[in-house]
């Protein structure tokens, strides 16, 4: 008899992203541990905006703000 895979774990969470500019941001990983507070998805906000300020001090270039941002469904 084998031996069986190990699941899948999920440490994070996947968010789509929509910025005021129309472009959209797929897939973002949110740490699940950081959503299951009392803010629940709120919280998901504040680190994908500190996401967004380190991809810009890298690349020099700045995002247009977060105007939404939803779980990402599953396909």
């Amino acid at each position: 008899m084998g031996r069986r895979k190990p699941k899948a774990r999920s440490d994070f969470v996947l968010f789509d992203v929509f910025y005021q500019d129309g472009t959209q941001s797929s897939n973002r990983k949110v740490p699940a541990e950081a959503l299951a507070g009392p803010d629940g998805d709120d919280a998901a906000g504040e680190i994908l905006e500190a996401q967004d300020r380190q991809i810009a001090e890298r690349s020099g270039k700045s995002r247009s703000r977060i105007d939404l941002f939803k779980r990402a469904s599953l396909r």
